[in-house]
């Protein structure tokens, strides 16, 4: 389970009281450590857009590999299986906030790091699941960036619930177990994915990948957000090559893709579903016309201006 994508809660500043900042860095710590170390499964509830659907999990820490099951219980039965934050399948066309790029790998929080772009508070306790909960809040200190609300459970550290707002108060994304159980180990049965699972095989060029970054910048990031990977594969529809750059600040996540135009006629577009904006914009560069798109869990204004601000060097290799 993607320790956050999870979500957030923006409070008034009166309420955060910075006395506990200290105390919330140790329960991130522990947070990023849960989900290493502990085994667990159960259910919970997820909804975006005011749209509700429930999930089984399975996830099994065993011989240093930490091995996760996902399964959506409402409608047609979709599903995941990722190995150390890497998917191995998929089925359906699992929530998009549920599901990372199939080249994302799992994440240590470091609250040392986001520190410097959320100021963090302990703004005290809860229940969730039937289990005493400490309240650790994110706020962040731009408005390049969703504040978060997590519920962490006090045995374990594991997030119980989530909860994202943005600026304006209006909920964006909620996370919530409903029932966890820590205590028993997911079986093999339980982490065998399903018949209509369909494995992922990345076709990733790692030489062009390289190229990617060799060629493509920005001239503009939100503070605190770094180039963390980047990838080439072909569209299997128009045999072009696209480029993709995965950025993030340490939690928040967002992927620049870049895909040739070849002489098509194309519009520019935003749109957004929840904390998850897609922004594609035309760019004229010295290789010819490009779409940019950015697609991540930002603002979208954020999202137009990183979108514009994206530069090709002409010297770069072909």
């Amino acid at each position: 389970m993607r320790a956050i994508p999870l979500l957030s809660l923006l409070l008034s500043g009166w309420f955060v009281v910075p006395v506990h900042a200290d105390e919330a860095q140790d329960w991130l710590t522990r947070l990023g450590q849960a989900e290493q170390q502990q085994s667990f499964y159960g259910t919970f509830v997820y909804e975006r857009n005011g749209s509700f659907s429930t999930h089984n999990i399975w996830h099994r820490v065993q011989d240093g590999k930490v091995r996760e099951r996902l399964l959506q219980l409402d409608g047609s039965a979709q599903e995941v299986v990722r190995i150390d934050g890497h998917t191995q399948c998929v089925s359906g066309t699992l929530i998009a906030g549920l599901g990372d790029s199939p080249n994302s790998t799992a994440r240590a929080l470091d609250p040392q790091k986001l520190k410097n772009w959320y100021d963090l508070a302990v703004i005290g306790k809860s229940r969730v699941a039937g289990r005493p909960a400490v309240i650790v809040s994110l706020t962040p200190r731009d408005q390049h960036r969703y504040g978060f609300e997590l519920h962490l459970d006090k045995e374990t550290g594991l997030p119980l619930k989530s909860l994202l707002l943005n600026d304006k108060g209006q909920l964006l994304e909620r996370f919530q177990f409903t029932q966890l159980n820590t205590a028993d180990v997911p079986s093999d049965s339980d982490l065998r994915a399903g018949a209509d699972c369909k494995t992922v095989n990345l076709d990733s060029d790692k030489a062009s990948a390289a190229k990617v970054t060799q060629s493509w910048h920005s001239d503009w990031l939100p503070p605190g957000f770094e180039l963390t990977s980047s990838s080439a594969r072909k569209d299997p529809e128009t045999k072009t090559q696209v480029n993709s750059l995965l950025y993030d600040d340490g939690l928040a996540r967002f992927s620049v893709f870049l895909e040739p135009l070849n002489g098509a006629t194309v519009t520019d577009t935003r749109t957004q579903l929840g904390p998850t904006v897609a922004v594609s914009r035309r760019l004229t560069t010295p290789q010819g016309e490009m779409m940019v798109t950015v697609v991540g869990e930002i603002p979208i204004g954020t999202a137009e201006r990183i979108a514009l601000s994206m530069r090709t060097d002409a010297t770069a290799t072909k």
